[in-house]
């Protein structure tokens, strides 16, 4: 809920304090941003673009492919990562996975997203979830010290932001594919692989966090030609591919994906 999760969150602008009432949110000098009718609050500044945004397809995909189940196990390693709340999912889609991990944890969940089309999904993923609309690849509209948790799946980490937000004893959690994840699909489909320097550039990019504990989720996946086209669907591979276009495929496709939690160094 919106209510719950604004004492967390500060003004984009002058990272000033927000105050919410009249379909609207501001800060203490005045800047205004909007709440959405289906409950989700956009901090974009005024004039930004949402560029790679997920378009409401993607985000149909998503919540289809979800809602099967295949990604199960990644949430449950997520929700077993987090001790503590509150929880920020960076670039949280739909909000399914946080929604997972606040089962098992305290306290309110931000799901910030580049993409009002997820925010409005992850608005209803949980009674104790708030949507916000905002770029992740900027400062993020979260006060200091505020989370005890952070979590990054498949989506852009910021380490010195992270480092920011979480409070004392807090933890960033990061989901990431291997090489071998959808490999059956890779090749036949002309998808986007996973670049063979990701683990190092991951390490470069956390440099002032400690690795905490890692754990490889990898299991086969039984595809049907509708799943394979919802998880083509709702990734990268979208931008370029024609949907349309794509062979009717099913069958067993690797599910490979490393969740490591990390606690910012002392």
């Amino acid at each position: 809920m919106l209510a719950d999760v604004l004492p967390l969150l500060r003004c984009p602008l002058c990272a000033g304090d927000l105050r919410q009432g009249d379909g609207q949110v501001w800060c203490t000098t005045g800047h205004a941003f909007d709440v959405a009718r289906q409950g989700y609050l956009s901090l974009l500044p005024g004039g930004a673009r949402p560029g790679t945004a997920d378009s409401p397809d993607m985000v149909q995909a998503r919540v289809d492919f979800l809602a099967a189940g295949h990604y199960d196990p990644v949430a449950e390693a997520l929700a077993t990562a987090v001790e503590q709340g509150p929880v920020l999912d960076v670039g949280a889609g739909t909000g399914q996975h946080l929604a997972r991990v606040l089962e098992r944890v305290e306290g309110p969940g931000i799901a910030l997203d580049l993409s009002k089309h997820a925010a409005r999904r992850a608005a209803r993923a949980h009674p104790r979830i708030g949507a916000v609309v905002a770029d992740a690849w900027q400062a993020l509209p979260v006060r200091d010290a505020a989370v005890g948790a952070v979590l990054s799946v498949f989506a852009p980490r910021g380490a010195l932001e992270a480092a920011r937000v979480l409070a004392p004893g807090g933890r960033l959690v990061v989901a990431t594919p291997t090489g071998r994840h959808l490999r059956e699909l890779v090749g036949p489909l002309g998808l986007v692989a996973v670049d063979p320097d990701k683990d190092a550039r991951l390490e470069r990019q956390l440099a002032g966090f400690r690795l905490r504990s890692r754990e490889l989720v990898e299991r086969p996946m039984v595809l049907s030609a509708a799943d394979v086209r919802a998880v083509v669907a709702m990734g990268p591979s979208a931008r370029h591919l024609d949907l349309g276009a794509l062979p009717d495929l099913a069958g067993e496709v690797t599910l490979s994906v490393q969740v490591a939690a990390y606690d910012p160094a002392a």
